[in-house]
């Protein structure tokens, strides 16, 4: 019990933290964002690879009355155009959530 008395708002002023992200602040953080936008890059290149297999499995799997190739190709469709969906919306998404965290009290 004494030591909840002892917690007062005052005392907890003094355990926050702030947190003002900054890329520049580090050395080689240029370099990070090159990284990431290359990589970037090279993920929305395999989503377009994995979206013509998916679409080419799609129409064999259809002509051939073969329904779990079909299945197969279509699935394989949905999800390229979701991570490309996702690889564009990054940035943007983690932009939300973070302002969205900031703004807590």
């Amino acid at each position: 019990m004494e030591a909840l008395i002892l917690a007062t708002p005052s005392v907890l002023r003094l355990a926050d933290v702030t947190l003002n992200p900054k890329p520049s602040a580090l050395p080689g953080s240029g370099t990070l964002q090159h990284l990431a936008n290359g990589l970037a890059g090279w993920a929305l290149v395999l989503s377009l690879v994995a979206m013509v297999i998916g679409a080419v499995t799609w129409a064999l799997g259809a002509h051939s009355q073969n329904i779990h190739g079909a299945v197969s190709g279509r699935r394989t469709v949905m999800v390229a155009g979701g991570a490309a969906l996702l690889i564009g919306a990054a940035p943007i998404l983690i932009n939300f959530f973070f302002h969205t965290g900031t703004g807590l009290h």
